[in-house]
């Protein structure tokens, strides 16, 4: 395995901030914090890049707030100069990182993504099943509090065995600690999608290399084991949860370990997998009906304009559009011709 040495002064290079600024930006120029930072643009880099050559470099605070969707979530928002630090450490290690994932996995990597892990899903299991003539079990497993239980030790370990850069792990631990001392990783800093498919490899390479499973499938950290024969899936949670507990400190939530056959319908990721239909699922269809009918009556009532109503109705189609969902789009259509009408 190659091993890197030098990619602190890469990463904290002037080229590499601007850089990062540039990605950073995207789709966030109106944001009040954002153009205060971008009115002293060149002076806040160069400052920031002093800071972390000299070693003075010092993650700052968080906000935190809630979201609900589609399930509750406590989200830590960093300041600028500290997303414009992770969108730096990101551009320069997830390109080394990446080389060592396994193919299925799907989580904030490029070309993956949510629909090419459920299609994948829907693939598998048309193989596994002999084209829905033969027996195909399918095993749902999800870490409890994940991205809260993240052992810092742990993952610094790891990623020590591929960076031998003490200013960079100097750097991680810094991130790292900005959130909590020993574990737990904040859910809204883009250094920690990277952090969560560095720690959740360790359980890809284990169940692919050591329990030698063929049909695998990791979304963050829900994952799926395929196989035509119920007893070998059974016998697969009692490993992994050791794995699990002795080596990355996690544990499965006991209450979210399904076993079903394939023709049941596989829930996963806001869809329903059913041999020859993908679906979305009645909670996420319930939801986008929700979320329109309320972006409508903020466009009704003045709060938002017609272009932000048309950017979050072209999201939503996009949704289903990955689903044989024909119905549902025609309806939200109607919809829409209905409000051009009033």
């Amino acid at each position: 395995m190659k091993v890197f040495h030098t990619l602190y002064l890469k990463i904290i290079s002037i080229e590499n901030l601007f850089q990062a600024w540039d990605e950073f930006k995207k789709d966030k120029r109106r944001k009040k914090d954002v153009r205060f930072f971008e009115i002293n643009l060149e002076d806040n880099l160069f400052g920031l890049h002093k800071k972390l050559k000299s070693g003075n470099y010092r993650h700052g605070k968080y906000t935190a707030f809630n979201i609900y969707d589609p399930k509750f979530r406590h989200i830590h928002k960093a300041q600028v100069r500290d997303r414009i630090v992770h969108h730096a450490i990101v551009s320069i290690l997830e390109p080394i990182f990446d080389q060592i994932f396994i193919y299925d996995s799907y989580s904030c990597r490029l070309n993956k993504g949510t629909h090419r892990a459920v299609k994948r899903l829907s693939k598998l299991i048309r193989k596994v099943s002999k084209n829905y003539k033969q027996d195909c079990f399918v095993l749902k497993l999800d870490i409890k509090k994940f991205f809260e239980s993240v052992d810092h030790a742990i993952l610094l370990s790891i990623i020590k065995r591929k960076i031998k850069d003490g200013n960079l792990t100097w750097l991680l631990e810094n991130i790292l600690k900005s959130f909590s001392k020993e574990r737990g990783i904040p859910i809204g800093n883009l250094t920690s999608q990277l952090f969560a498919n560095i720690y959740l490899n360790e359980l890809d390479q284990f169940v692919k290399q050591k329990l030698k499973v063929k049909y695998y499938i990791r979304y963050a950290d829900d994952f799926i084991i395929l196989d035509p024969d119920l007893k070998k899936l059974s016998k697969y949670i009692s490993i992994i949860t050791m794995f699990l507990r002795d080596n990355l400190n996690l544990d499965l939530h006991s209450k979210k370990i399904i076993i079903r056959k394939y023709n049941q319908g596989i829930d996963f990721l806001g869809y329903i997998v059913l041999p020859h239909h993908i679906l979305p699922c009645t909670k996420t269809r319930n939801r986008i009906f929700k979320k329109i009918e309320n972006k409508i009556e903020d466009f009704r009532s003045g709060k938002i304009l017609q272009y932000s109503l048309n950017q979050s109705i072209a999201a939503y189609l996009g949704f289903l559009n990955h689903a044989d969902s024909y119905r549902l789009t025609q309806k939200i259509k109607k919809e829409l011709q209905f409000l051009k009408s009033d």
